[in-house]
């Protein structure tokens, strides 16, 4: 049986649902071969880590422009839009190796190195589904979202790392194999842009609600909810910051500098690391339901920022794993509990915006941190470093979430 909060949903929600999933699993695809794909077509691990800061400060740009006018200009056309960027990007990858077009490419089109979220998808699916859903039933609805995402993005890095495995053994260029993964994304880019075609006009901002958007005393789509939307944007770029430091694509990469693990263990390793972290945004609903949204977040944030710190300190391969594994079954519990927090802390017509502001805040603090990573990389004796700082400005983003919101609560919370 179904929940009740799942059984309540639209033929549209259900599609959003959908659109994630094949998002999420083009991904995960991509996110555990493109740093071995783009130093096998050789680019350096300076020039890879400028290419993934590029190519998130792009999609910075592109989701701050798509979200702050899906109200008014249309959510479909706006989705639409993103999936054919992140199909060109893909294309491109797959087609050349001069870093010039590369950087085009990435900079302009859609591309994931750390099998998260980028782009303005997340943010307008997000403020569809909250006007859809009751107060109460949203932080459920958020936790199955997310855990279709989790799910998605774990079977993607599985399918990517044994695809690329297998085509490797085929070939006599290993990078045949990785590239053939790329094209893959490229065409899910497609079958994601005619989902989104499916998707009814229901899902579209209210004309009340449109016509509204764009006021002359509106900043970026917001005024009402602008002081809190800037505070959450500056803690959630922190929090991104220090997540981009060990993003999915440079996180398998180190376990082969570290250990030599080939793709196809890789792939194994985050298909259950997204598994645990699927499943534990079920808990995350009833625990909130319970704590409340702010301390659930940062209660079962602070552990997982531990354990990330004590992943590098590990002897050998197996505690290594043991070590992120433990991480992932905690660390995203906060995915579903912030994304609802943030739209029951707005006004309804700001939602949209809203997301796409915090999206977009989130994506600016992931994408400077790769820089720093491919520096640190291509020092052997700093590649242990990278998960230190991310431990670090992590439980000081916690810190500074609870102090700053623990009193501000959401209107479910104040019955």
């Amino acid at each position: 049986m179904a929940p009740d909060a799942l059984k309540a949903l639209n033929r549209d929600a259900w599609l959003l649902f959908l659109t994630r999933f094949t998002r999420l699993f083009a991904y995960g695809l991509i996110s555990v071969v493109l740093v071995f794909y783009l130093v096998g077509i050789g680019l350096t691990e300076s020039q890879t880590g400028l290419l993934l800061t590029l190519t998130l400060l792009g999609d910075t740009a592109i989701s701050l422009y798509l979200t702050t006018r899906a109200d008014r200009v249309g959510r479909r056309r706006m989705l639409i839009i993103g999936a054919l960027l992140m199909a060109a990007a893909g294309l491109v990858f797959a087609l050349t190796r001069n870093f010039f077009w590369l950087v085009v490419a990435g900079t302009i089109g859609v591309i994931s190195p750390s099998g998260n979220e980028v782009g303005p998808f997340l943010s307008i699916e997000q403020a569809a589904l909250s006007h859809v859903v009751s107060d109460r039933a949203r932080t459920e609805v958020f936790a199955w979202y997310t855990l279709t995402g989790s799910l998605a993005t774990a079977m993607g890095a599985l399918f990517g790392g044994v695809l690329s495995q297998a085509l490797q053994k085929s070939s006599t260029m290993p990078v045949a194999g990785y590239r053939a993964v790329v094209v893959l994304y490229a065409g899910l880019g497609l079958v994601l842009a005619f989902l989104f075609t499916r998707v009814s006009r229901g899902a579209e901002a209210s004309p009340s609600e449109a016509s509204t958007s764009g006021g002359p005393r509106r900043w970026l789509g917001i005024h009402t909810s602008r002081h809190v939307v800037a505070k959450l944007s500056g803690l959630f770029t922190v929090d991104a910051f220090a997540g981009g430091f060990v993003v999915q694509s440079f996180a398998a990469y180190w376990f082969y500098l570290r250990f030599g693990v080939n793709p196809a263990t890789l792939g194994a390793i985050f298909f259950w690391a997204n598994i645990l972290s699927g499943i534990s945004a079920l808990l995350a609903a009833r625990l909130a339901a319970r704590f409340g949204l702010i301390r659930t977040m940062v209660l079962t944030h602070l552990p997982s920022n531990i354990l990330l710190l004590l992943v590098p300190l590990m002897p050998n391969l197996k505690l290594a794993v043991l070590a992120l594994l433990l991480r992932f079954s905690i660390s995203q519990m906060d995915v579903p509990t912030r994304q609802s927090y943030t739209m029951a802390v707005v006004s309804p017509e700001e939602r949209s915006a809203a997301a796409g502001i915090t999206g977009v805040a989130r994506t600016t603090g992931a994408a400077i941190s790769p820089l720093f990573v491919g520096f640190l990389f291509a020092r052997p004796a700093l590649i242990n470093v990278p998960f230190f700082i991310a431990g670090t400005l992590k439980i000081v983003y916690d810190l500074l979430l609870y102090k700053e919101f623990i009193s501000m609560k959401p209107p479910e919370e104040k019955e």
